[in-house]
């Protein structure tokens, strides 16, 4: 996944990083509607708690919540609602079996909108951390933070 200056980020899943090992990422589309899409360039959305599922094949976005446009009157969306995620072929079976084999859980880490304005989703094939592994990512940061602050002190 390349980082696009250009990308316009609508939610962003911070606590990802801290919570599970992110072994690999990988773009795919989101099926949306139109009041969605308005919802998320107003960048409302939240994705903290979602996850992507398989179902029939195919894999989903789960309790992702966008919340409604209030000027689409009465043809909104219903917020939390599973939203199918579009994956080549093999990319959708390679990330089944890794779910299904290996224990491993796919993690929204952003939704953003590309250069040509399509809404796409940054999602990561992740592992969980335990509590001692979270810890051990603190000091590790903490000290990576205070060994910046000697070198700009000494340098």
């Amino acid at each position: 996944m390349t980082d696009d200056t250009s990308a316009r980020v609508a939610a962003q899943n911070r606590k990802a990083r801290h919570d599970y090992f992110i072994e690999e990422s990988l773009e795919a589309g989101i099926v949306l509607t139109g009041s969605e899409v308005k919802a998320l360039r107003d960048g409302r959305a939240n994705i903290n708690d979602a996850y992507a599922a398989e179902r029939g094949g195919e894999i989903f976005l789960v309790n992702a919540h966008i919340p409604e446009y209030k000027e689409a009157g009465p043809f909104g969306h219903e917020p939390r609602r599973a939203r199918k995620l579009l994956l080549h072929g093999r990319q959708i079976g390679k990330l089944i079996g890794a779910i299904q084999r290996e224990g491993m859980t796919l993690v929204p880490l952003r939704i953003y909108f590309n250069q040509r304005g399509r809404a796409k989703v940054e999602l990561g094939l992740a592992k969980g951390k335990k509590k001692a592994d979270r810890r051990e990512s603190i000091k590790e940061r903490d000290w990576d933070r205070q060994k910046a602050r000697l070198l700009r002190s000494k340098g």
